[in-house]
């Protein structure tokens, strides 16, 4: 019978290729090649434990950029809505209210975006009876009262709570305070 080169002949999948293919899974599991198994597994879970932890260490500084703009954004709807504002606010999204501290606290709250619980949100609005300046002409305790030039004062908190069991699990408490004074 005549052979074509580069072709198996007719026993090609022969006792011979068989136990050479016993011997390489034995030198598999035996040998060093194994081994080389067991490192990848330990190295590809220290590399997913540090991936996962970049992105929940993503997640908290994330928290903390919400927690600073809320409160910005609770004393910018304090100051645009000062004594001028004679109505009380129906929604968190009213333009024609006065801003109390029940209506700052919603507006704030209804700010929060996905992964943020709005009811975790503390806010705490404080009217320092004081003007930009340190004078306290004019200027009292609460919205109603606050005149144009009077500050008022912000603080947002929210405690962020890790999702891996390896940071830490108490939760990271985030503070951040704006102040601004009343333009109307």
């Amino acid at each position: 019978m005549h052979q074509v080169p580069g072709r198996r002949g007719p026993n090609h999948n022969g006792p011979k290729q068989k136990g050479a293919r016993l011997k390489g899974w034995r030198s598999f599991v035996s040998g060093e090649r194994g081994d080389s198994l067991v490192e990848l597994g330990i190295a590809m879970s220290v590399l997913m434990m540090v991936v996962f932890g970049i992105i929940d260490c993503s997640r908290a500084l994330y928290t903390y950029h919400f927690v600073s703009c809320a409160a910005q954004q609770g004393a910018r709807y304090a100051i645009v809505r000062g004594e001028d504002w004679p109505l009380s606010c129906a929604t968190s999204t009213s333009y024609s209210c006065q801003a109390s501290a029940a209506n700052i606290k919603t507006y704030v709250q209804s700010l929060a975006t996905p992964g943020i619980t709005p009811a975790n949100i503390t806010v705490t609005p404080t009217w320092p009876q004081q003007t930009v300046n340190g004078a306290a002409t004019g200027c009292n305790s609460s919205a109603t009262q606050a005149n144009e030039g009077c500050l008022v004062k912000i603080q947002v908190s929210y405690t962020y709570h890790f999702f891996l069991p390896y940071l830490p699990a108490g939760g990271i408490p985030m503070t951040a305070t704006s102040e601004q004074a009343i333009a109307y």
